[in-house]
């Protein structure tokens, strides 16, 4: 079968979309990129040609630009004032990352080799981009095998992270309720509706002046991303990478927007995120077309134990921390694994547990109030951040 430009982009759309909308059908119990992975499998392996992706022009350079622009950009999401607010579930949920990693590393490192988990830990905290820059530096290696685990990685372990946190938030809840019933707790006030409500308000740091509205244009937000990529990309460059380039950029991206010069959430302002988010989700997906079989069997060892491995490491961590912090088990546990799946099913598996649990609205937004503030900044903290510095130290320690 014959595909041209416009055939294969229109084809992998399709793929990406039945994705979207088997996880929306089921409430995002099943992964939208675990459809799409089994779909572009099917594919490779039957009737669509491995080189698919460049085919629709979805690869190679345009996935690095989009990779660089919407590290920035998820930099400006960077509420430090929100941060601080939550600041026991930022530390409880870095905890969870560092049990992930001291397990894989130790553990992991003696039952399935050292660049096995280097490959596959990053992944498994949940960043999209931390799954390709594993993906990247696994193919740089000659690695072809171990860059697929990190696809394999990134599209499953969402499986393991609802039906844990799912429980682990009905549990929290039932706790939360029994003592709000009882008036031994009042109803909190919610800081936080989540990463899509970053305020445009001005930062305390900021010292460069707005500009105008009628300037604000696709073509300026565009143009001051890339100032502040371009700046990342010469800063990593002087330091012979020693951070990774693509942390840089949401360091900057952070610093950028609280000084004023990015808006938050720039590439939002300017229409362009979703075509941005596709170009990466198809890119990586790309590498599933070296994915054989015989491959897939061989990876399911390595995938399921390290999971297993990296999940203990999580509970034993971030339940030490929510303890010390004053935290509960149940509490802690669920923002640690938001590292597993991010926003916005952390947001979903919080309405649903307080939806089951809850006998009234005023039960229902006591519930919201209190788990969901935490369960954002959870999944922000993990995903958003956490993964990708943790991808840029582990690049470096193939």
């Amino acid at each position: 079968m014959n595909f041209d430009l416009i055939a294969a982009f229109t084809i992998v759309l399709f793929i990406l979309y039945i994705g979207d909308f088997i996880s929306t059908k089921t409430k995002a119990f099943v992964p939208s990129v675990f459809v799409a992975a089994v779909l572009f499998l099917l594919g490779f392996w039957t009737i669509l040609p491995e080189n698919l992706i460049d085919l629709a022009c979805l690869g190679q350079p345009l996935a690095t630009l989009s990779m660089y622009l919407l590290l920035v950009h998820m930099g400006t999401m960077l509420n430090l004032k929100e941060l601080a607010a939550q600041w026991r579930t930022v530390v409880i949920s870095l905890g969870g990352i560092i049990g992930i990693s001291l397990g894989t590393l130790t553990i992991g490192k003696y039952l399935f080799g050292w660049e096995t988990v280097v490959i596959s830990t990053p992944p498994l905290t949940g960043g999209i981009v931390a799954a390709l820059m594993m993906q990247n530096a696994a193919m740089e290696k000659g690695l072809v095998e171990l860059s697929v685990l990190a696809i394999v990685m990134y599209v499953t372990q969402g499986f393991f992270g609802y039906p844990l946190t799912a429980i682990a938030l009905k549990r929290e809840g039932k706790r939360l309720l029994t003592a709000f019933r009882k008036g031994e707790i009042k109803a909190e006030t919610a800081t936080s509706n989540g990463p899509s409500d970053v305020s445009q308000k001005r930062s305390k740091l900021q010292i460069i002046p707005e500009i105008p509205p009628k300037y604000r244009t696709t073509y300026m937000y565009l143009f001051k991303l890339g100032i502040v990529a371009w700046a990342s990309a010469i800063t990593a460059t002087a330091i012979n990478e020693v951070v990774s380039r693509f942390v840089i950029c949401l360091i900057f991206g952070v610093i950028a927007a609280e000084i004023g010069f990015l808006e938050r959430r720039p590439l939002d302002l300017s229409g362009s995120f979703g075509f941005m988010m596709t170009t990466l989700m198809a890119f990586i997906f790309a590498g599933l077309a070296k994915a054989t079989p015989n491959m897939i069997v061989s990876l399911v060892g390595p995938l399921f134990g390290i999971i297993a491995i990296g999940i203990t490491g999580m509970a034993l961590f971030s339940m030490a921390l929510g303890k010390l912090l004053g935290y509960s088990k149940e509490m802690s546990f669920a923002c640690a694994l938001t590292a597993l799946y991010g926003f916005p099913p952390n947001y979903v598996l919080t309405e649903e547990a307080s939806k089951a649990l809850a006998e009234n609205p005023e039960e229902f937004k006591f519930l919201m109030d209190s788990l969901l503030p935490k369960m954002l900044v959870g999944g922000f903290t993990t995903v958003t951040i956490a993964s990708v510095i943790l991808a840029g130290i582990f690049v470096n320690l193939l």
